[in-house]
């Protein structure tokens, strides 16, 4: 039998880290081979290093919990023994992108849960079912680190994989302007209710950075590769607006929306239900079926009923209705620590590693 794909995770000890574990413990296609952190948890087992922090009701895989973590500053440590990483690391952006571009230039691809990197030109922010093609940019982005294999691609924006490919299988359309509100849970920001109980019965309307990533990462996820770089689209324009609310898992949001091309509102729960890309048609291991799911109740999707929907790997959508002043409002629902972190960086990378580019060394 072929081997797996051995992969690291760095940043494993945090809520997203565990998520990878979970995911790729006993996963088709990969192997976890290093699992790194900080400093302050490199030379510890696993489960000391997450002794009363680890956030999900099963327990840590058993060949998982007697693993030495590394540190993850250690770069050969990390990247000696691996075909790629997975990162999802809590240091400042600048640190990041560093650590990130070091890992690339040892010939390690990385596929990125942080947000660092995301602005950068020349790579690629995938949603592998909207915006494959941009993987394309990835030989220009190995030009400027001076690598043949390595080079860094990243996850978007949690929130917006509730609304985005709700848009994007509409794109035909011609959206011209978005408004969205996105009601976050407490695990985006890397938490539990044991651990912040004063999010109990609460909501805070602001979440630093997010209403701006909301506003931006949709078009370049929409835009295209010229000339080496992602130019991003122009229209629509988003405005957004985020809110944390005490829900454990799930971000739901509220989608205003307006079009140059006019469809009924059975045209577009049709296009919807229908709407699919490459992940359904390779069968990737992690690709949901099918990608979105419409409610037709009133009251749906609702986050804890309809999260999990597709192993947290689908969108829900639902309450599509005209308005006064778009042409159209709806309602979105997408899993934040599955499709919108760890599940969706795991999709990423069978993506590219189906394409090519991430070979085993």
């Amino acid at each position: 039998m072929e081997r797996k794909w051995r992969v690291a995770i760095v940043g494993a000890t945090g809520m997203v880290g565990q998520r990878f574990i979970s995911l790729l413990s006993e996963h088709a296609w990969f192997d976890i081979a290093v699992l790194a952190a900080s400093q302050r948890s490199a030379g510890k087992t696993y489960a000391q290093a997450v002794q009363g922090r680890w956030a999900f009701d099963w327990p840590i895989p058993d060949r998982i919990k007697d693993m030495i973590v590394v540190d993850a500053s250690d770069v050969r440590a990390v990247t000696q023994s691996v075909d790629f990483v997975f990162c999802a690391v809590d240091m400042k952006k600048d640190e990041i992108r560093a650590l990130e571009d070091a890992y690339a230039k040892t010939e390690t691809p990385v596929v990125s849960n942080n947000s660092a990197h995301r602005g950068t030109p020349d790579v690629p922010m995938i949603i592998p079912e909207l915006n494959p093609e941009h993987a394309d940019v990835i030989e220009y982005q190995r030009k400027r680190l001076g690598t043949k294999v390595g080079f860094v691609t990243v996850k978007p924006n949690c929130s917006i994989q509730s609304y985005v490919p709700a848009l994007t299988a509409l794109r035909d359309m011609n959206p011209t302007r978005v408004v969205v509100s996105t009601y976050q849970a407490i695990s985006g920001a890397g938490k539990t209710f044991a651990r912040w109980p004063e999010m109990v019965d609460n909501v805070i309307p602001y979440i630093g950075g997010e209403e701006e990533k909301s506003e931006k990462e949709p078009l370049k996820i929409w835009g295209r590769v010229e000339g080496g770089v992602i130019v991003p689209a122009k229209a629509p324009i988003v405005s957004a607006h985020c809110i944390r609310v005490a829900v454990a898992d799930g971000h739901l949001a509220t989608c205003w929306a307006s079009f140059e091309k006019p469809a009924s509102k059975d045209e577009i729960i049709a296009r919807w239900r229908a709407f699919e890309g490459l992940p359904q048609k390779l069968n990737l291991p992690s690709a949901p079926h099918p990608f979105i799911q419409y409610c037709d109740e009133d009251n749906r999707p609702q986050t804890r009923l309809d999260r999990d929907f597709e192993r947290g790997m689908g969108i829900s959508m639902g309450r599509l209705r005209g308005d006064s002043l778009f042409d159209w409002r709806f309602v979105g629902l997408s899993h934040n620590t599955l499709r919108g972190a760890a599940g969706g960086a795991v999709l990423i990378a069978e993506l590219l590693c189906a394409q090519g580019y991430i070979p085993k060394k």
